[in-house]
Order: structure tokens, then sequence, then C-alpha cells
């Protein structure tokens, strides 16, 4: 009795570390929504978009800066004997005077007084001079590039939003794709599995009958090599359900050696009403499209950029100096004025530069274009492609019905040596393909959906 208790005592601490292996390792379980939501937060392209919206608001914020007025602060020291510096700068400290002029060097006896070159201006003393100095400057006019930087930004702006939501609807397709795959390569193993009972029973009825002299040796052998033959196939299925749970681990950011398990089976329903109503509204909301009328939008922008320097320049400047031979800031001074400047000749650059944004602008029209008639494809060959899985669905469950069918009564055949085994093994490898086949199928039907509605940019994580 004292063994048996202390040897229940010693196994609990091992029991206890068991279960907290197995919680350690229980595999994480994750709906389709919770599967989206962790692609998309580690996503590179989602990043990606994400730094493109912030660098379009940050270019918004910098255009539409350049109307306000720009202030600055600066502190300046100089030390020189240049002539006409010196000077200047003795006057900006109010410390001028007449001996600087050379005023001790004028004769008034001398009869050539206006010849003498006086020193003192000449070649002055070295001057030092501490500038203070805050300016302001504001643009009135510049032709409207200012106004067409802002509309740059702004289209750029709409662009990277609308290549966000791109990105989100793809990465919920790809998701799609590779949640639904697990379920599809476990179902693939499931008919495998039915595969491999079906040969084993064939293998052990025909076994039973070679015994009996009823058959051959050689079906027995066909039977065996079939079963072999199968046990190959559900080793594949195997290794395509850890593929399919690898490829999401990669999707969702996961390591491999992380357990994965997913909830459930995602259902996507079909778009409803008619293909004309889905097609001319993919044309104006398909992200895709949105992201490149409006870096069209952004190309015309830049035209209107190019064109300014063809106008004139307007501006004001306010500046308030101090100067002081000292650092201080004595001798205060103010400037005020104005600047109208325009550009009359400049051998054909701004000319140039107009033409090339222009180009430019035609050339992402082109493309538009382009997407647009894709996007046209894209929309009515997703359609009739899910309207084709789902005849396919219907079909294919009726052809593993006759296929099953087939089976049985084959079966009773060869029971009672009405046929031959090679009938036998090729109606249940008929049933075996009819059964992967609607697998097939349904996923088919399934990923359609999703890229009929991708195309017509109706993607959503709930898949309505």
């Amino acid at each position: 009795m004292r063994h048996t208790k202390k040897s229940a005592h010693l196994r609990t601490p091992a029991l206890l570390c068991l279960l907290v292996l197995a919680t350690t390792t229980r595999a994480e379980t994750l709906n389709f929504n919770q599967a989206v939501q962790r692609a998309l937060a580690q996503n590179p392209d989602i990043i990606v978009a994400g730094t493109q919206i912030e660098q379009a608001e940050a270019a918004v914020r910098q255009s539409t800066g350049a109307r306000m007025p720009k202030v600055t602060a600066s502190l300046n020291a100089t030390r020189t004997d240049d002539a006409l510096n010196a000077f200047g700068l003795k006057l900006s400290q109010r410390n001028a005077n007449f001996n600087d002029f050379g005023a001790g060097e004028f004769n008034p006896a001398n009869p050539d007084v206006l010849s003498v070159a006086p020193y003192t201006l000449n070649y002055p003393d070295a001057v030092n001079n501490f500038n203070a100095r805050l300016e302001a400057q504001l643009p009135l006019y510049t032709g409207g590039m200012i106004e067409g930087y802002i509309e740059q930004a702004r289209a750029h702006l709409r662009a990277a939003r609308q290549g966000d939501v791109l990105a989100r609807q793809q990465v919920i397709f790809d998701v799609l794709r590779a949640y639904e795959g697990v379920y599809t390569a476990r179902a693939y193993r499931d008919v495998a599995e039915q595969g491999r009972l079906a040969a084993e029973n064939h293998v052990k009825t025909i076994n039973s009958l070679f015994k009996g002299g009823v058959v051959v040796k050689s079906d027995l052998l066909s039977a065996q090599v079939h079963l072999e033959d199968v046990k190959v196939q559900q080793t594949q299925a195997e290794n395509a359900v850890q593929q399919a749970l690898d490829q999401l681990h990669l999707l969702l950011g996961m390591p491999l050696a992380v357990p994965l398990e997913v909830a459930g089976s995602v259902e996507v329903r079909p778009l409803e009403g008619k293909l004309a109503d889905y097609l001319d509204a993919a044309l104006k909301s398909n992200p895709g499209l949105a992201a490149l009328r409006n870096q069209v939008d952004a190309a015309q922008a830049a035209v209107k950029v190019a064109r300014a320097d063809k106008y004139p320049k307007a501006g004001l400047l306010a500046r308030f100096d101090t100067n002081d031979n000292n650092l201080g800031f004595d001798a205060h001074s103010y400037t005020v004025g104005g600047q109208l400047s325009w550009q009359l000749f400049d051998g054909g650059v701004v000319n140039g530069a107009i033409h090339r944004a222009e180009a430019s602008r035609d050339e992402l029209a082109a493309r538009l274009n382009k997407a647009e008639n894709g996007i046209a494809y894209q929309v009515k060959d997703a359609w009739r492609r899910a309207d084709e899985a789902q005849r396919r669905v219907l079909a294919r469950e009726l052809a593993v019905s006759q296929a099953g069918e087939a089976q049985r009564i084959v079966e009773k055949r060869y029971a009672g040596g009405v046929t031959t085994i090679t009938e036998l093994l090729a109606t249940q490898a008929q049933l075996d393909k009819t059964r992967a086949d609607l697998v097939a199928a349904h996923y088919e039907l399934k990923v359609q959906r999703a890229n009929a509605r991708l195309a017509t940019g109706r993607l959503q994580p709930d898949l309505q």
C-alpha cells in the first residue's frame, strides 16, 4: 500500500509537467476574420501602403505651408577691410564720420585737391560687425505654382489611400485561398483515406475469394498493387495538408514551428444582381482604377506647376536688422518691400518642362484606359468562372452519386464472378477521382466568388 502511494506521489509532478507542455504547445486556432486581421497587421504590402499614405499626407502639409509667410532669424559675424564693405558696415552701425571720407586730407589751397585719393576711405581699418536679422517673406502670386503643388499632393494622397484599399483586398483574397487551401487539402486527405479503406476491403475480399478458388492470383496481386498506389496518394495528401498550413503560416507571418489550427470553413456568398450593374460599379469604384485616376489628376496638376513659370511672380518682404561692432543689438533698421518678376525668355526651358509633364499625364491616361479594359474583362471573366464553378459543383455532386452506385454494382458483379478485377478497380478509381473533383470544385467556387468581389472592389473580411 505504501509503495502504491509513493508511486502515485512520484507520478504527480510528471503528469503536471506533461499537462504544462501540452498547454504550451496547443495550436492557436484562428477563424477567417482573425487570420485576415493577423495578415493585415504584418503584411509588407500593407505596411508599404501605410508609409505611402504618411508620405502623401506630409506632402499635403508641405505644399499647403507654402502659402504661409516664411520667417527666418539669423545672426552673422563679419570682419573686413574691404573699402566698400567696411564703409557700408560703418553706415549700418551708424558710426560713419567725415574722417572716413578722408576729410583730414582735404586742402582747399591745393588746386588739384579734387584729384587726391583719400587714404582712410580707400584703405580703411578692419571693421567688425555683428548682424542680427529677422525676416519674413510672403508669396502673393506664383502663377498657380503653389496651388498646383497642393492639387498634386492631394491627388497623390487620394491615390495612396486607394492603393491601401487595394492592398488590403488583395491580402483578404490571398488569405482566403490559403485558409480554404487547408480545408481543401484535408478534404483530399479524407478522399484518400476513403480510397485506402476501400482498397483494403478489396484486398481482403479478393484474398478470401482466391483462397476459395474463385479468382486467380493475378486478381489479388492487382488489388494489392492498387492498395499501394492509394497509400502513396494518401501520403501525398498528408503532405499537402502540411504544405497548406505552412503557406498559411507564411502569409500570417507566423513561424512554421508554431502550431496553427483553422476554426471553420468560409462561406463566400455569390454577388446578387446583374453583371452589367457590377461592371459599371467596378469601373467607378475599383480601388486600383481609383488610384490610377488620382495619379492622372496628380499628373495634370504637375502640368499646372510647369505652366506657372510662364506667369509673373509677386511677393512681399519685411526685415528687421541690428548691427553692432561688438556683440550687441545696436543700430536698428527695417526694410519692407515688394517684388514682381516675370521671366520673358528662357530658351524654351519652360515649354520643354510643360511638354514633358503633358506627356507623363498622357502616359498615365493611356494606362488608365488599359486598366479599365482589364478590369472589365476581369469582372466578366470572374463572373463567368463563378457561375461555371457553381455548375461544376452540382455536376460533381451528381457524378459522385453515380460513381458510388456504379462501384457498388460492380462489386456485386465481381463477387458473383460476372466481371473482372480491372473493371472493379477502374470503378473504384473513378469514384476516388469524382470525390476529389468535387473537393476541387468547392474550392474553385469559393475562390471565383471571392475573385468576382475583388474585381468589383467589394471584397471584405466578412465576405458579404
